[in-house]
């Protein structure tokens, strides 16, 4: 069977040699990244733990010919496509000798091992960058390289924690909250790729790499935005408001009479055309909701009027009246409407591969080029399956 590399074009980074000693999500999520937009990248695991811990953060997993479960679950097959996976044990010379020889293709490592984890094995960036001065190392850690806690091991849920994150997230008379989904892995993968490639530039132009030095929860803080702005400034708490605005009053999740509608009013005019189908008129002109810091005082006395109103009328009903109104609206969908909506398709954003024998559904990358487009190479690798090729290859780059 003909890969499907030997067919697709390569995208914008095709040539570039990325040397993969992450796992979990942050890491993994930046080098699939990275192998969307065509770079070449060679998975390092663990043959003695089975490989990527999330390989055993299941079910669900993929499931083989015979109906057996693989050692795909979804949450390793959710970062890991457009990756080559070999088999290497880090703890013995012999492991050690093969990432140098590895290190010596490559342009990029990314790691996300302790601080100080990889120096007993020579392989951290002051014991490389001497050998391997064109390489960019980039080390993603819970709390960074300095500073008081670089020794704490971090997790997407600490890392919401630590920052302040959850303490803006949820029902205000309930528990701080976390994002459903690991997001400040995923965001601390994203700034990796932005990292990587700014070095990647410079060194072009000089030949020069570095090592970039990147927390989970440093990146998590940087995405508090305009809350954490705001109390830098005022030195005020924000306190939780579940799915409304701290600065935009309506603005949030309303319940209809079959499901639950969400309404982004951004100003006086669209407030008056809400009100109006609503059949409130009178609310527009009334001197606590004419304007939006006016709204903003009076939001509880407002919600009380708005929700019972928004109950008489379906979701659809409501988006329809507000896209007639020229007013921000939509659906609170479940996952299965996600995925059947023609928004999808048109996007590409449900693909299909095939994993040897097993076919497997996997999410598509946002971006679209006009010139180099993402292309899907490789499916999600099996622990170490590539290690046969490409170890102990004259250039292992080229057989990954």
């Amino acid at each position: 069977m003909m890969d499907a590399s030997d067919t697709l074009p390569h995208g914008a980074l095709d040539g570039v040699k990325v040397l993969d000693l992450s796992r979990i999500l942050a890491g993994p999520t930046c080098t699939q990244l990275l192998g969307d937009l065509g770079a070449t990248v060679i998975k390092v695991e663990n043959p003695k733990s089975g490989g990527d811990d999330t390989r055993q953060w299941g079910p669900p997993y993929a499931m083989d010919a015979d109906g057996n479960p693989t050692d795909l679950s979804a949450y390793y097959m959710a970062a890991n496509r457009n990756k080559r996976s070999v088999a290497v044990d880090i703890t013995t010379s012999e492991g050690q000798a093969e990432i140098r020889r590895l290190a010596a293709e490559a342009d990029i490592l990314i790691e996300n091992f302790k601080p100080g984890g990889l120096a007993k094995y020579g392989l951290d960036y002051a014991s490389l960058k001497d050998e391997f001065p064109r390489l960019v190392y980039c080390s993603i850690s819970g709390y960074g390289q300095t500073g008081p806690n670089n020794h704490r091991p971090g997790y997407d849920l600490v890392a919401q924690g630590f920052s302040g994150i959850m303490s803006l997230t949820g029902d205000p008379e309930g528990q701080p909250v976390k994002v459903g989904t690991g997001i400040a892995d995923v965001m601390c993968g994203m700034y990796a790729c932005i990292g990587i490639l700014a070095a990647l530039r410079h060194q072009e132009k000089t030949g020069e790499g570095q090592q970039i030095d990147l927390a989970l929860v440093d990146s998590t803080i940087a995405w508090l935005i305009n809350e954490g702005v705001a109390y830098l400034n005022t030195g005020t708490l924000p306190t939780r408001r579940g799915n409304e605005h701290p600065s935009i009053m309506p603005y949030g999740v309303y319940e209809t009479s079959d499901s639950h509608v969400i309404l982004a009013v951004g100003n006086d005019a669209q407030f008056r055309r809400v009100m109006e189908f609503l059949g409130l008129e009178g609310l527009a002109d009334d001197p606590r909701f004419a304007t939006n810091p006016a709204r903003l005082e009076h939001r509880a006395t407002l919600n009380d009027i708005m929700i019972p109103a928004l109950k008489r009328f379906t979701m659809d009903e409501v988006i329809a009246a507000m896209e007639a109104r020229k007013v921000t609206a939509g659906p609170v969908q479940t996952l299965d409407r996600v995925f059947a909506s023609d928004q999808v398709a048109a996007r590409g954003m449900a693909i299909d591969m095939q994993a040897g024998d097993t076919p497997v559904k996997l999410l598509g990358n946002p971006l679209n080029f006009s010139r180099t487009p993402v292309t899907y190479r490789h499916a999600p690798p099996s622990c170490g399956a590539d290690s046969d090729r490409i170890l102990g290859a004259e250039d292992p780059f080229s057989k990954a």
